[in-house]
Parts: C-alpha cells; sequence; structure tokens
C-alpha cells in the first residue's frame, strides 16, 4: 500500500487553547482509529510538554528532522519538528515576542509543501494583530504571498461546514474600505476557485448562491456596485457554466429555507456572512485557504487568552478539520 503524505500541523500561537484542543482531538480520533496518515507537529518541543503536563494531558509523538525526505516511510502515527522557543511560562500573555518562533514554524512548513513532501497544512491559531503587524489582513494572506506557487491569482478564503459553506470576497479590512475591492475579477476568481475545490476535493458540482453588497441589493445612488459590478459578474459566470444564482440579499438569505438549496454562499464582506453562519454553526467550521496547490486549514476561532490552561475549549472546529481530511485522503 502506497504511504500517505503526511499532514503538517503548524502550532500557532504558542500562547493559546491549541495544544489542549489538538491534544483531545488526536487522541480522540487515534481511539477511533480514524487518523490513517502521518502528522507532522511543527513547533518547539519543551514548550509542548510544559503545556500538557501544565493540562495533565497526554500526546505521544516522535522527533523528526526537518530535512527528511519523501522516500523516508513514515508510520501513521505523530511526528515532532522542534522548533526553538524561549519561554517561562507555560502560557503567558500573547506579545509579539512569539513573532519570530510562529515564522519559522511556517518557513518550516512551506518548505515542506514546496518541495511536495506534504500537501496539506492545518495551522493552530493565531494573534493577526501581534502576528502580522498589519502587513498582511489575515493568515490567509500571509500564507498566500509566503507561498511560492499559486494556482489562483488572489487568495479566497472558504468557512467549511458540510451542511454549507461561505465565502467571503473581502476578508480582514475595515468596512469602509470594501466597495473599493469589490471587483468583477475578484469575485469570478472567488467563485472559480470555490468551484474548482468541491469538484476535485468533494466531487460534486456545487449549488452556489451570490450575495449583493447594499441592504436588499439596490440604493437610491446613480452608481452601485450591483448591477455595475456584481451582476456582470454573475451573468459571466453563468456562461462558463457555473450552478450559481442571485443576487441575493444578505438580510434574509440565511433563513433555513435558502440556505438548504445551497452548497456555499458568495458574500462581498466578512461579517456579512460569517456572521450568520457562526449563529448557525458556531464553531463546527474549518476555514480553508484556497488558491494553493496545497491545501491550507485553520481552525475558525482565535488563541482564546481568557480560557488557556482550563481544559474547558470547545474541540468542534479543529475535529471538523479531521472529519474534513478524513473525507479527502
Amino acid at each position: 500500500m502506497k504511504t500517505k503524505k503526511p499532514v503538517l500541523i503548524v502550532l500557532g500561537e504558542p500562547n493559546s487553547v491549541f495544544i489542549e484542543i489538538l491534544s483531545n482531538v488526536i487522541n480522540k480520533f487515534k481511539r477511533q482509529k480514524k487518523i490513517k496518515y502521518p502528522i507532522i507537529l511543527i513547533g518547539s518541543k519543551k514548550l509542548i510538554i510544559s503545556q500538557l503536563r501544565f493540562l495533565k494531558k497526554k500526546l505521544e509523538f516522535e522527533d523528526i528532522h526537518s530535512n527528511y525526505t519523501k522516500n523516508q516511510k513514515l508510520k501513521n502515527q505523530i511526528y515532532l519538528i522542534d522548533v526553538d522557543y524561549n519561554f517561562k511560562k507555560p502560557f503567558d500573555k500573547i506579545s509579539k515576542k512569539s513573532r519570530s518562533y510562529i515564522s519559522k514554524c511556517f518557513k518550516t512548513g512551506l518548505n515542506i509543501l514546496n518541495m511536495k513532501h506534504s500537501d496539506i497544512i492545518i495551522n493552530g491559531p493565531i494573534s493577526k494583530k501581534d502576528f502580522l503587524g498589519g502587513k498582511y489582513p489575515g493568515i490567509t494572506e500571509y500564507i498566500f504571498n509566503k507561498s511560492k506557487k499559486k494556482i489562483s491569482k488572489n487568495s479566497v478564503m472558504l468557512i467549511f461546514n458540510k451542511k454549507i459553506s461561505v465565502s467571503p470576497v473581502t476578508t480582514h479590512i475595515p468596512l469602509k474600505r470594501v466597495s473599493k475591492f469589490i471587483k468583477q475579477k475578484t469575485i469570478i476568481n472567488n467563485v472559480l476557485s470555490l468551484n474548482s475545490f468541491y469538484i476535485k476535493k468533494l466531487k460534486i458540482k456545487p449549488k452556489i448562491a451570490l450575495l449583493g453588497l447594499n441592504p436588499h441589493c439596490e440604493n437610491n445612488l446613480k452608481f452601485n456596485e450591483e448591477s455595475s459590478v456584481i451582476r456582470p459578474a454573475l451573468r459571466k459566470l453563468k456562461k462558463r457554466n457555473i450552478n450559481i444564482n442571485g443576487l441575493f440579499s444578505a438580510d434574509t438569505f440565511f433563513l433555513k429555507k435558502n440556505i438548504e438549496k445551497f452548497d456555499a454562499v458568495i458574500g462581498m464582506y466578512h461579517d456579512q456572512v460569517i456572521g450568520p453562519f457562526k449563529t448557525i454553526f458556531g464553531f463546527d467550521a474549518s476555514n480553508i485557504t484556497l488558491g494553493l496547490p496545497f491545501l491550507r486549514l485553520s481552525v475558525d476561532h482565535g488563541p482564546n487568552e481568557t480560557m488557556m490552561g482550563k481544559n474547558m475549549s470547545n474541540t468542534q472546529s479543529l475535529e471538523n478539520i479531521f472529519n474534513f481530511i478524513k473525507s479527502i485522503k
């Protein structure tokens, strides 16, 4: 039997709930015999051991060097590439001190991906404010920029749930600037990336809903984005045999009778689609970056500083990720 490529997990912000969540989910899935591929953790060995000891949890792993080759046979178990990190306490306040450490972890993971030793990377939650420092809108754009190869003109954020997924055309930008980034090319690129993902990974041609920008998809001004940008993009997409419908007004779209008809929703800005989505599904979602030659997935929540060390964190998002990987591996 051909050995499956390993799944990489960059541990992300060191001061977060991720080790707690990760140990719970991995041990649960191992007991259920659902992990049938190697996993490589990328992060500080000392920190993992310190946090596990504090949390009174266990996670078995074996050390592996970052320069391992794809010819090296890996078992279906957990490995660790150790990245040095200086710390005093198992859990501390989030700050810019971890920026260099997180950057090294991502660099290690991206090198492995660029060498095609792996095709899936998961990252733990990260404080965008402290890590990115305003250089990128979010981790979606950061990873897209750092990747050597792209299969799309721009990155696409997909918040995935098997019942319905959402994708914003613009991500982490101020609301007053959203309209400037609503372009036909961007909308078309997002829809084509999403459509390709569903066909290649999930083996279905998705039913896609397209939302407008303004209330009720209209306004009383001579120029509005619906008539000038979004509807023309919709017409072009239909000519390309994409199963897409719209425009829908965001204020009523997320009613049960509507969302049951579609696989995915393209919205114009972050909170327009992610707010209603989280109201319906909570954290039962995976954050997936499209437009790359590999899959990047992330939990759909932040470091959750207030819950660190309490052994009470919700594991739904990471479980969603592992279930999704199981469905495509």
